[in-house]
């Protein structure tokens, strides 16, 4: 009866012993297959946190656990390895590589809206509204300087103007844009206030400029001012050049074409060269202009040597052409302008009456 039993407990301890050891072996087996977290010495995240499964490799199901917050949008933050280890025993996170790292760098991906391409969208949104012309031809003006704006990484759709106003009263605009995120969030929205006043290229006066003054190439300089400013007729610096003053002109003033004529080539009290020009002729003889003119138009102007008024047109500076009058020929009448069968003069018969015989005596 004892000898049974002790065969009996035999058996068991024996059982045991060999389950214990398929269990250490299979355990170790599983050790080996399932490979060790490995600590990454770069990180980036494209949320406001960071997780475990971000900061090393091979994380299990302890992945997404937070354990820090991350660094602004755009910029990178060092992490030393001792305070990241603690948070992953936290966790019961352990065994985990570290690679002899000291630190880790943790960099924040980002969208980068320069304040630049937020001005041309806002002024092609804005394009032809409310009187307003090409968005190349828009000046904005901020209440506040739209710097370059950060998104997270996620917000990829394009720039969608969702609202946009503009009053032409006082140059105010609002507008408002969506952007999509392609995780499915919700669109970022970003908004803008300022006035916006259409410009245009003008020629502006570098200096002041008395009245009947001649512009030189010096005198005038190509600027953006407003439309409302400038005009419906603005001058064009090649056509302002060379072009005489109207009125007195001050510097920086936009010049309209309003405000200039051509010219004048002859003054009045001038003397001048009158060319008497027809086939065959050419003469030239001294005159005195009696008013101003440019080129093109008819003055009067006095022989000198005649003391006779002409009139002429101003053809060059101090010049002035005298057209001869057409020849008038005799005007014939329309009997000898006819060649039809010449009619005889009619002749004129005289009366011959009977002669008076003398009285007697």
């Amino acid at each position: 009866m004892i000898a049974r039993a002790l065969l009996l407990a035999t058996a068991l301890i024996a059982a045991s012993s060999a389950a214990a050891v398929a269990q250490a072996q299979e355990t170790f087996t599983n050790r080996n297959l399932i490979a060790a977290p490995m600590l990454r010495a770069n990180v980036q995240v494209s949320g406001d946190l960071v997780r475990i499964g971000d900061v090393i490799d091979n994380a299990g199901s302890a992945a997404q656990i937070a354990i820090y917050r991350a660094p602004d949008l755009g910029t990178t933050g060092s992490l030393p390895v001792a305070q990241v280890l603690n948070s992953l025993r936290a966790h019961q996170v352990i065994g985990v590589d570290t690679r002899d790292l000291r630190e880790i760098s943790v960099t924040r991906l980002a969208r980068t809206l320069e304040g630049k391409d937020i001005e041309m969208q806002i002024a092609r949104a804005l394009e032809r509204r409310n009187g307003l012309g090409d968005a190349a031809n828009l000046s904005l003006t901020f209440d506040r300087d739209p710097s370059d704006v950060r998104l997270d990484a996620g917000f990829t759709g394009a720039m969608q103007a969702a609202i946009v106003r503009y009053d032409n009263r006082n140059g105010r605009f609002d507008v408002t844009f969506e952007i999509g995120n392609e995780n499915g969030a919700a669109a970022a929205k970003l908004r803008f206030t300022g006035t916006a006043i259409e410009t245009v290229e003008a020629a502006v006066l570098a200096r002041n400029v008395e009245r009947n003054e001649i512009l030189k190439s010096s005198d005038v300089v190509v600027e953006r001012r407003p439309k409302a400013e400038v005009g419906a007729d603005p001058a064009a610096r090649d056509r302002a050049v060379g072009m005489q003053a109207r009125r007195q002109l001050r510097a920086g003033q936009a010049i309209r074409t309003a405000d200039l004529v051509k010219p004048d080539l002859v003054q009045r009290d001038q003397n001048v060269t009158l060319i008497y020009e027809a086939p065959g002729i050419y003469l030239t003889m001294r005159g005195k202009a009696l008013e101003n003119g440019t080129e093109g138009d008819v003055v009067n102007v006095m022989n000198l040597q005649s003391k006779r008024t002409l009139s002429g047109t101003v053809t060059g500076r101090g010049q002035i052409s005298i057209t001869p009058a057409p020849s008038r020929l005799p005007q014939t009448s329309d009997a000898t302008s006819s060649l039809g069968a010449t009619q005889p003069a009619p002749v004129a018969v005289a009366t011959v009456s009977s002669p008076v015989a003398p009285k007697a005596e």
